[in-house]
C-alpha cells in the first residue's frame, strides 16, 4: 500500500513538472508584445523594398530599447572597418532571442541583410538575416515581405525553420 502511494505521488509530481514545462514552452510571445506587433510603429520602419546587405565585424552584443514603450531588443554594434563609425543593428525582441542565444560574439565577421531605418533620430539597421561563415545563419524575418518570425504561429515558425 505504501509503495502505491509513493508511486502515485511520484507520478503526480512528474505530471505536474511536464505540465508546467509544456505550458512555459507553449506560451510563445507575451500577450502584450510591447511594440513588436506586426503593424506597430517600429515594424512600419521595415520597408522590404529597401533591402540591403553589408559585411561587418561584431563590436558588441547588447540589449537596447528601440522606441519608447517597447520591450528590449537584442542588438549588435558592428563596424565595416576599423576606421568606420559603429552601426547599431536591431535583431529581434529580447524575449524572442536573447544575447546569449543568437550565437554571436565580439570579433565575429558577418554578412547582414535587412533595411536601414531612422528610428528616434538615429540611423539603425533592422536585420532580417545574419550569416557567420559558411554554416551559421540567424534569420528573424521573411525575405519576401519582411514578416517578423516573432509574430508567426508555432506552425509557421516550424515550417520556416525546416525550409532553411
Amino acid at each position: 500500500m505504501r509503495i502505491g502511494r509513493v508511486l502515485t505521488g511520484n507520478l503526480l509530481l512528474i505530471y505536474l513538472c511536464v505540465f508546467f514545462v509544456t505550458q512555459a514552452i507553449a506560451e510563445g510571445p507575451p500577450d502584450d508584445m510591447k511594440g513588436w506587433e506586426i503593424g506597430s510603429p517600429y515594424n512600419k520602419h521595415y520597408k522590404v523594398s529597401e533591402l540591403d546587405n553589408f559585411r561587418a565585424t561584431v563590436v558588441d552584443v547588447i540589449e537596447v530599447v528601440p522606441m519608447e514603450g517597447m520591450s528590449p531588443a537584442t542588438a549588435i554594434t558592428v563596424k565595416e572597418s576599423d576606421e568606420d563609425a559603429p552601426i547599431l543593428v536591431h535583431i529581434c525582441p529580447a524575449w524572442f532571442a536573447g544575447k546569449e542565444s543568437i550565437g554571436l560574439k565580439r570579433g565575429d565577421r558577418l554578412k547582414i541583410r535587412g533595411v536601414w531605418a531612422e528610428i528616434q533620430g538615429r540611423d539603425v539597421f533592422m536585420a532580417a538575416k545574419i550569416k557567420k561563415g559558411d554554416y551559421y545563419e540567424f534569420k528573424v524575418r521573411l525575405t519576401r515581405d519582411g514578416k517578423p518570425f516573432w509574430t508567426m504561429s508555432e506552425e509557421e515558425l516550424a515550417r520556416e525553420r525546416s525550409s532553411d
